[in-house]
């Protein structure tokens, strides 16, 4: 789980309840003839090449977030490219296909089936008989055996992360041959298909000491087309080289580095050269874009300074020519310091043009979160108005449109378009509907225009509430108990400006950060960005992002500009009231109005979760509730805030998932009091379950029959969508830069990806000339 990171496992709190057994659930879809799940919205987009296109050789040097603590993804510290790496140096019995169900994998794997389901159900895997360590042993039941009393949980010295599925099997042994593994179960159990996947060696499992230490920075044996050649925390890479043991298609690539680039100096990389493949935000997207256009002088202009008008360029000249000498030389310098990002960004944009963006949507989704724990939320029928407010195909399109994705709201908690359990589930709450979304707040007592306590008393209340942590921005524009506020931010004379508000402020302060690339500006810590080098003896003028957001506009001085949207020369006197806004009066309930507490992270890449809270406040606003956008530290997010329960809404994604019937259990499952008196909520942050849906997982994950699993989970996520706990939005884009010359390799999607086939193309094979060199 993630706002885009994996969260921690969660803790204490009390929490009340309001069970959604007694609403109708609505006839599943699955009873037609059409099949509910559809198809995936978005393809994978990788520059798909027949491997006879592809060069023999040469280096991938490929952006990630982290260089990771372990290379056992079995442990609580595993990352994503903890699982990137084991996808490309061991067995994996299953891998997910174009439209994210699970197929078997022929490298490893020549059949698997159960053979028996009485008296218990009996799995039997037949393995590629060239299946072999890098060691030259053979994979088999030894490997099979050791990984599931590592990972049953019987033995707690063992320090795992995670056991499900493994826990119900009784025993596992040598079938007919050596390539024959019979696992026999003591529990019935569906998602079988997800285990030993990966699959470790005996030397790993094998023993405590070799689980918990052995394979944290190095895997001594492997079984991939890869093998891990060194993990190097100075350079803040992994290095990957082919395995020459691997039976399979030989790999294309003799070595895949994996390089840990922050987000934000992505684009510093790539037009530096030193990563050829790298997820990107969508203002990095657009960057490249632009770059591959056929430029002219008719082309609009782009990059710092872009914005200036005639009017901010003579006042600058004015300014720097004027008899102000101390105004003058600080005008100058800041023209100065203008012209380096200028000339700056123009060597990337150029360098930027051998690269295009691959797009489609990641197998992860965002939801908004409502914590039923404690306070309003607690009550069912106010989670209800809160879901019948938004209008989820808006948000989605303000997000993926743009972007040229398809913008589908999400309609399943428990998979996305395309999965096998996928079916639109959301008519069991209802569609969007701002006067039922009114009538049951009025039912739960909150009626527009009730008295309300005095602002300070409030205030004092909701900043105990919120805690000593994160910035405090009122999502309306009120303060907590509806009135609006009198005083102007930011040193503004307190001039009303026709047409100017805060949302066309943000929409150009985010231009311009895309524009300058964020926190790139400076960035010497890329090997081989000399053009960066030449700009670090600006005394940190680079790096200021508060000049930067100036600089665009009027070189740091003058008058404040306008905005998009406003009307130049139309002025109110100081004191003028703005337009009031149509939204509905604010609610309220014995003297206190319904305020909600909005945490959202504060750092880089987090602007479409901010431009999705702000509609979300919005139409928030027109049932009459209130939201205080608190901005935290992303460290504390999910530790401090979204694990221990200190919000009321917040947005956050899930991964999807193959096997929902095991996976998504604990994210939905109704949180239960611990012997220590504490509530063991798993990963259920929003501390909202019912019986009925535990129930539902229950018989789903022992239920073998595919057709029959597939409705139980159905009717188990309309369960989940009728008690309002949290409601789905859209499936994630998902952006990657990659060299025009790379294939196999970019924007995934559901696909696992084939790491043999990944490689650059031949001469011969490659499109127009200009694109970059292989190493």
């Amino acid at each position: 789980m993630s706002h885009d990171g994996v969260g921690p496992r969660a803790v204490k709190r009390s929490v009340a309840f309001l069970t959604a057994s007694a609403l109708a659930v609505p006839a599943l879809a699955g009873c037609g003839s059409d099949d509910p799940a559809g198809k995936p919205l978005a393809a994978g987009d990788v520059a798909r090449a027949d491997r006879a296109r592809i060069a023999d050789g040469g280096t991938l040097r490929w952006a990630v977030d982290t260089v990771p603590d372990t290379l056992n993804t079995f442990q609580s510290d595993a990352d994503a490219t903890t699982f990137r790496i084991a996808q490309a140096v061991l067995p994996s019995m299953y891998r997910t296909d174009s439209r994210g169900r699970p197929v078997r994998n022929p490298d490893y794997l020549e059949s698997a089936e159960v053979v028996e389901t009485e008296p218990k159900q009996v799995v039997l895997y037949r393995l590629n008989q060239q299946a072999v360590w890098s060691d030259g042993r053979e994979i088999g039941a030894a490997d099979f055996a050791a990984q599931w009393r590592a990972l049953s949980g019987k033995d707690t010295a063992y320090w795992t992360a995670r056991n499900a599925g493994y826990d119900r099997i009784e025993k596992i042994e040598r079938g007919k041959g050596d390539l024959e593994v019979k696992v026999t179960f003591s529990r019935p159990y569906a998602d079988w298909r997800s285990l030993f996947t990966p699959l470790y060696p005996k030397e790993v499992m094998g023993t405590p000491d070799s689980f918990n230490d052995g394979a944290r920075k190095k895997l001594k044996v492997t079984a991939g087309p890869f093998r891990v050649k060194k993990v190097d925390g100075k350079k803040d890479e992994v290095t990957l080289t082919r395995n020459a043991r691997w039976w399979g298609d030989p790999a294309k690539l003799s070595t895949i580095v994996l390089r840990a680039v922050p987000r934000d100096k992505r684009i510093s990389a790539l037009s530096a050269g030193t990563v050829d493949l790298a997820e990107i935000d969508p203002a990095a997207a657009r960057r490249i874009t632009v770059a591959a256009l056929p430029q002219s002088a008719s082309s609009p202009l782009m990059g710092p300074g872009a914005r200036r008008s005639v009017a901010d360029a003579l006042r600058s000249w004015a300014i720097a020519n004027g008899s102000d000498e101390e105004a003058a030389d600080e005008e100058i310098s800041a023209r100065q310091k203008l012209r380096r990002k200028a000339a700056k960004y123009a060597r990337q944009q150029k360098a930027l043009a051998g690269f295009e963006v691959r797009r489609s949507l990641e197998p992860a989704y965002t939801q908004l979160a409502l914590n039923g724990a404690e306070g309003p939320l607690a009550d069912e029928r106010v989670r209800r108005a809160v879901a019948r407010a938004l209008d989820r195909r808006d948000i989605a399109e303000a997000v993926l449109k743009p972007l040229g994705l398809p913008a589908e709201p999400l309609g399943s908690h428990l998979a996305l378009s395309g999965q096998a359990a996928y079916a639109d589930n959301s008519g069991a709450l209802g569609r969007q509907d701002t006067e039922e979304a009114r009538a049951l707040l009025a039912d739960a007592g909150w009626v527009p225009g009730g008295p309300v306590k005095k602002k300070d008393e409030a205030k004092d209340e909701a900043e105990k509430a919120a805690g000593p942590e994160g910035e405090e921005d009122d999502g309306s524009g009120q303060d907590s108990d509806g009135d609006s506020g009198d005083e102007s931010e930011g040193g503004d004379d307190g001039t009303y400006i026709v047409g100017e508000d805060d949302d066309a402020a943000d929409a150009d302060a985010d231009e311009a950060d895309a524009d300058d690339d964020g926190g790139d500006e400076g960035d010497s810590g890329d090997s081989g960005d000399s053009e960066d080098s030449e700009d670090s003896g600006d005394s940190g003028d680079e790096g200021d992002s508060g000049d930067d957001d100036k600089a665009p506009q009027d070189s740091g001085t003058g008058s404040r500009p306008l905005h998009r949207g406003s009307a130049p020369g139309a002025y109110a006197p100081k004191g003028t009231a703005a337009p009031a806004r149509a939204e509905a009066a604010p609610v309220a309930k014995d003297g206190r109005a319904l305020t909600l507490r909005f945490v959202l992270p504060s750092g880089p890449g987090s602007d479409t979760l901010r431009t999705v809270a702000d509609r979300i406040s919005r139409m928030l606003e027109r049932i009459g509730i209130r939201t205080e956008i608190s901005k935290v530290d992303d460290e504390s997010y999910f530790k401090d805030h979204i694990a221990s329960g200190a919000y009321d809404l917040a947005l956050y994604s899930w991964p999807a998932t193959a096997f929902p019937a095991t996976d998504a259990r604990p994210v939905y499952a109704k949180p239960v009091p611990a012997a220590d008196g504490s509530l063991n909520v798993e990963q259920n942050y929003t501390r909202v379950g019912t019986d009925q849906v535990d129930q539902l997982f229950d018989q789903a994950v022992t239920t073998l029959d595919d057709s029959e699993r597939r409705d139980l989970l159905r009717k188990a996520d309309a369960r989940i969508w009728a008690a309002a706990g949290s409601i789905p939005l859209y499936q994630r884009p998902q952006l990657t830069a990659a060299r025009k010359d790379l294939a196999n390799a970019g924007a995934f999607g559901f696909r696992t990806p084939v790491y043999e086939d990944m490689g650059f193309l031949k001469k011969s094979a490659q499109g127009p000339t200009g694109t970059p060199g292989r190493n």
